[in-house]
């Protein structure tokens, strides 16, 4: 609170020099001046000097009588005379407006009207201040933004925040009145990332001792949708059964998804839940491509999933006192190594079979007749080239004899 400290001491000149010559006490009044936060109580305090029972009045900005003599003047029950003593007046005012703000008058009628003037000051922190959104936020454009506070006195001072930062801000003000209306607007490129991002904007003011006042704000930026199915795991075969999810993001978030198949119609015992697609019991005719569609105000996307559906073979395998099942193998052929054959429990494998005839024995049987073959033929060729020798050394004899 400032003090005025104005003393009105017999004043004109010649006054006090009457005072001085009667060597009588002069009259004084002095004043304080007061500063209060809408809707508080005010304290107005009129401190007399040398009083000697002389008419005190104390009067509002309008200069009408509040009190004469701590006797209630005006009808407002909002001022009270809490103290009237010979050294201080004092009357308190409470649920101060801004409208009550202005000079009080303490006057002390002697010879002289002797007065001061206690100015009460009225202090109007801000509220909570509010954002506007003055366009949309979409993909690849710019949100313009304003933090309002609506009234205050003195002005509020605005500042905007992002991650602890600070965002330069195009600030206006407006007078109404007694009180001001600032706001503080911003203007930020904006992209999908964006989405949900924490701005704040901070109202600060000296009614609030170093506190400020917050308002809290998530961005919301507008985005075409994004599809991806999410395919199943593994080979599906004939009796399998199909689920895909079809994973939608986008603002707003599509509520109608679409599933269709290229070039056909949806198999008849396909079942459809939101963004589940559901095929029991595979066959081949199920194969095909699959759709999935969304769309929202600010555009519409897909994705498709190729189903392949492998088909079931018979196969028969033979071991000791044993038929093997038929097993499951793919639609396109397995070259498989003789004297080996698909594993029952998992069509992907291979397993060794035993054959009913040994292969060991009928190579080594083969081989036998092979070798005897080669020796004979030898044995042949062997004893008709000694044949031939003898016959041309007996010859000259016969004709000698």
């Amino acid at each position: 609170m400032a003090l005025a400290t104005v003393w009105n001491y017999c004043v004109p000149l010649t006054l006090l020099t009457a005072c001085l010559l009667h060597t009588a006490r002069c009259q004084a009044v002095q004043a304080e001046n007061v500063t209060v936060m809408e809707g508080g109580t005010a304290h107005i305090s009129c401190r007399l000097q040398n009083y000697d029972g002389s008419i005190v009045v104390i009067q509002n900005p309008r200069r009408q009588t509040l009190f004469f003599n701590g006797t209630r003047a005006l009808k407002d029950d909002r001022f009270q005379m809490v103290l009237f003593t010979p050294r201080l007046v004092r009357i308190t005012l409470t649920n101060v407006s801004v409208s009550d703000e202005g000079g009080y008058f303490c006057q002390l009628y002697t010879d002289a009207t002797h007065h001061q003037v206690a100015t009460l000051s009225v202090l109007v922190p801000p509220e909570t201040p509010a954002v506007e959104v003055k366009q949309e936020a979409v993909e690849g454009g710019e949100v313009e933004l304003s933090c309002v506070s609506p009234r205050s006195k003195p002005a509020a001072t605005l500042r905007w925040m992002r991650n602890g930062r600070e965002i330069p801000g195009v600030v206006s003000q407006q007078d109404s009145g007694k009180t001001f209306s600032v706001s503080s607007t911003i203007r930020i490129p904006v992209e999908r990332k964006d989405n949900g991002a924490a701005l704040s904007c901070e109202a600060f003011h000296q009614a609030l001792n170093g506190q400020k006042r917050i308002r809290h704000y998530r961005l919301d930026v507008y985005f075409a949708p994004t599809v991806r199915i999410v395919p199943p795991t593994g080979i599906l075969r004939e009796g399998d059964s199909l689920s895909l999810t079809c994973s939608v993001t986008g603002n707003p978030l599509p509520r109608n998804i679409q599933w269709s198949k290229i070039n056909d119609t949806l198999p008849e015992r396909a079942e459809i839940s939101g963004p589940t697609f559901q095929i029991s019991r595979l066959s081949q005719s199920h194969n095909g491509t699959y759709l999935c569609q969304a769309q929202n105000n600010y555009g519409r996307a897909a994705d498709h999933y190729t189903l392949l559906v492998y088909e079931n073979v018979s196969v028969t395998t033979t071991q000791p006192n044993t038929t093997q099942p038929t097993v499951l193998r793919p639609a396109t052929p397995t070259l498989l190594t003789p004297g080996f054959a698909p594993n029952p429990t998992d069509p992907g494998a291979v397993v060794e079979t035993h054959s009913a005839v040994p292969y060991a024995v009928i190579g080594g049987v083969l081989a036998l007749l092979v070798f005897t073959v080669i020796c004979v033929l030898i044995v042949t060729i062997w004893c008709s080239v000694r044949q031939k020798g003898s016959y041309r050394t007996r010859e000259p004899i016969l004709a000698w004899y």
